[in-house]
């Protein structure tokens, strides 16, 4: 049987630390804050922002809730978003993806503070941990790295196969785990042979979007598998891993929910006290 990646309670340690954290910046006279930009009406997307919220209310991170109709024009959220940047009572900003069709993301992402790019989404960050160089790192590969460091899961030496190239997820959690020195393969829809690749993992990343769609003819015998997906179907919320065929098969696996989801979350807010303290070193207070 394979040994639970429980997301929930690492995430708990890392919030118990961020914790920790504001109350030393809030000392020193300074409240971290989170300005969250929501856009549009879509149900998923309110109840993750409300989650965030609640995580934030926890560890004592201000959240300013910024929401705004469907709508809303390119120009609108643009100057909402320069607001943001000028205001030193944000420290951080997440625009909660995906946006309405008409808004153009890449152009929102890129017209966000670096500095203030919790999220570690935008394209200089993302260079930034191309070249090996201190950034906010994209919080769902973070906290996935963050997961195996706490279970002593090391993957210097290791086969990690990423399934899925998206640069919120796959590519980002791809150069993670190169810069943690394991030997990477990125597979995609294009992919021939997906199971055979698969199965040469010793970690196997599952961040596609497709239900159940990794099968036990995926997995190696003791392979550790992380499910990143978040799929809402009739039978409940399931991952991108078929749980109950995979797991007499791995060494170790994350449950879905219970997995990544709270990393990701615990992640946001440690970059967002990250960037308070930078902007507090910045002030010389």
């Amino acid at each position: 049987m394979a040994r639970t990646i429980d997301g929930t309670l690492v995430a708990a340690k890392i919030k118990s630390e961020v914790a920790e954290q504001v109350a030393s910046l809030v000392e020193r006279g300074v409240r971290p804050g989170l300005a969250v930009v929501l856009v549009g009406d879509d149900p998923a997307s309110h109840s993750y922002v409300r989650m965030k919220e609640k995580d934030c209310e926890e560890v004592g991170i201000l959240s300013r809730d910024l929401r705004r109709p469907a709508q809303t024009t390119q120009a609108e959220l643009n100057d909402l978003i320069d607001q943001c940047n000028s205001d030193p009572s944000i420290h951080g900003i997440l625009v909660q993806l995906p946006l309405p069709a008409h808004l153009d993301e890449e152009a929102v992402l890129a017209r966000i503070s670096r500095e203030k790019d919790v999220d570690g989404l935008h394209p200089t960050n993302l260079g930034r941990l191309v070249r090996g160089i201190q950034a906010p790192r994209a919080c769902t590969p973070w906290g996935v790295m963050k997961m195996l460091e706490h279970y002593g899961i090391d993957p210097a030496g290791k086969r990690a196969v990423v399934v899925g190239r998206s640069s919120i997820v796959g590519k980002p959690m791809a150069l993670m785990l190169l810069e943690a020195n394991a030997t990477v393969t990125v597979c995609h829809s294009k992919t021939q042979d997906l199971p055979v690749v698969c199965r040469e993992a010793d970690i196997l990343i599952a961040a596609v979007g497709r239900p159940e769609m990794v099968t036990a003819e995926f997995v190696k015998p003791g392979a550790v598998v992380v499910d990143v997906g978040i799929n809402r179907t009739d039978k409940g919320m399931v991952g991108d891993v078929d749980y109950a065929s995979v797991e007499p098969i791995a060494s170790a696996i994350t449950p879905v929910p219970g997995g990544v989801g709270p990393m990701t979350r615990a992640m946001l807010l440690a970059n967002t006290v990250a960037a308070a303290t930078v902007a507090v070193g910045a002030q010389n207070l």
